[in-house]
């Protein structure tokens, strides 16, 4: 008996699938903000390059 309430506080004390999870949620934060940056930096450099493109 002394041993299953062993194995459940170390259980309960492990904490690795918790970091994995957070860990998890920063890349796909970090993913989404390139993606934005990306899609406004592409859009906004199209914009400039049709700008100059226009006035050549």
């Amino acid at each position: 008996m002394k041993a299953i309430f062993n194995q459940a506080k170390r259980f309960i004390r492990d904490e690795e699938g918790a970091t994995m999870v957070e860990y998890g949620l920063m890349v796909a934060l970090i993913a989404i903000v390139c993606i934005g940056a990306v899609t406004t930096i592409g859009t906004n450099l199209n914009l400039v390059f049709s700008d100059i493109a226009a006035k050549i």
